[in-house]
């Protein structure tokens, strides 16, 4: 249940075998994205979203894409197991103003 794509990218890529852990800030893990659950990400607003992804190559995503990809996965997530809370969260954005996030909370919603 991976929300951005360059997470899939850097596991794959051949060369990052041999990489080792940069010793720059830059590159931590960003606060308030360790440990959160999809349901508190989810309930991120857009100035929320940008505040958080300042710096991060996850802001070029945009705020709705960044829900779209959250109800992906939550909707991957209730597939394994029903969850009230990610139904809330849901059904909270299901009148979202973007098209596709409605689309795809619509999805989650059915699994």
């Amino acid at each position: 249940n991976r929300v951005f794509g360059c997470d899939d990218c850097q596991l794959v890529c051949p060369w990052n075998k041999f990489a080792q852990r940069s010793p720059l800030p830059d590159f931590d893990p960003r606060e308030g994205l360790t440990g959160a659950t999809l349901v508190e990400l989810f309930a991120w607003s857009e100035d929320e979203f940008l505040r958080r992804t300042e710096g991060s190559p996850i802001r070029r995503i945009g705020h709705a894409r960044w829900l779209r990809n959250l109800a992906v996965a939550m909707g991957n997530a209730l597939r394994q197991q029903d969850d009230a809370a990610m139904r809330a969260a849901l059904n909270g954005r299901a009148d979202h103003p973007d098209a596709t996030v409605r689309e795809v909370v619509g999805w989650a919603l059915m699994r």
